[in-house]
């Protein structure tokens, strides 16, 4: 997969890592041209940023979590990162749930704008059964990797406490975007203070907001050098994490 790599301070790398996966049909190029990396810079942000060309072809092949895992995450983890966050637009947003689904200790959190989230007759269902804390976790005609993604957002809504290897979601989405109906459902099932929303639809004027309204949280500052915690203590309800937890970040300090 090929990738741009733009780093806070030219001459060495930062502590944490923010991997970035375009929408379907955009590049890490676009990313560029519309000011994403620009806005992590501005923001005085010590954190570089890394642009990943995951476009439509490794999805329709089922290779999108592969893919990132053997040439982006594990390498970024090999290379010490200490924090390192998956970002999505619309589909990337989609990519990053399924390989944080798959890999949960890879990343210390994600960040999704405006994300496709599979078909629409599966979120169509879980809103008529009232959301996902009501929703039974079933649909005959579902696709199967939607079915499978679905639950697993219903069991992060359902624990009162997530598993601390679990990374936090944060969530931006527009008020007039196509995929709304989605984002609200997921939105229902987080902590309010992890969920942005700006006027407009599914463009890259909003994207570009909820960017910034990420990057002023900088969720990854207040995880910098967390130490792991016992069963159970310091829960937070839906979405909290313990990076230090995670085989990747173990991995990561003992290699030094």
């Amino acid at each position: 997969m090929r990738t741009l790599l733009h780093r806070a301070i030219p001459s060495r790398q930062a502590a944490t890592l923010l991997v970035l996966l375009p929408g379907a049909y955009d590049t890490p190029e676009d990313l560029e041209r519309q000011g994403f990396v620009h806005a992590v810079q501005a923001a005085g942000l010590a954190a570089d940023v890394l642009l990943a060309d995951a476009h439509t072809d490794y999805y329709t092949g089922q290779q999108i979590v592969p893919s990132l895992h053997t040439e982006v995450l594990t390498p970024a983890r090999d290379a010490g990162y200490a924090q390192v966050w998956l970002a999505g637009i619309s589909l990337g947003g989609y990519g990053s749930l399924l390989y944080a689904q798959a890999h949960p200790g890879m990343v210390n959190g994600l960040f999704l704008m405006a994300p496709f989230m599979g078909r629409r007759d599966l979120p169509a269902a879980i809103a008529r059964a009232g959301g996902l804390h009501a929703w039974t976790g079933t649909l005959e005609t579902a696709d199967q990797q939607d079915l499978a993604l679905w639950r697993w957002l219903r069991g992060r809504a359902a624990a009162p406490c997530a598993p601390r290897h679990v990374p936090p979601i944060w969530l931006g989405y527009g008020e007039a975007d196509r995929f709304a109906a989605s984002s609200r459902l997921l939105a229902a099932a987080l902590p309010a203070a992890q969920v942005f929303t700006t006027p407009g639809g599914h463009q890259w004027a909003p994207w570009l907001r909820l960017w910034a309204r990420f990057l002023g949280v900088a969720p990854w500052q207040g995880l910098a050098g967390a130490k792991a915690a016992s069963s159970g203590a310091g829960c937070s309800g839906p979405g909290s994490a313990d990076p230090d937890r995670s085989p990747a970040a173990q991995s990561s300090r003992s290699s030094g």
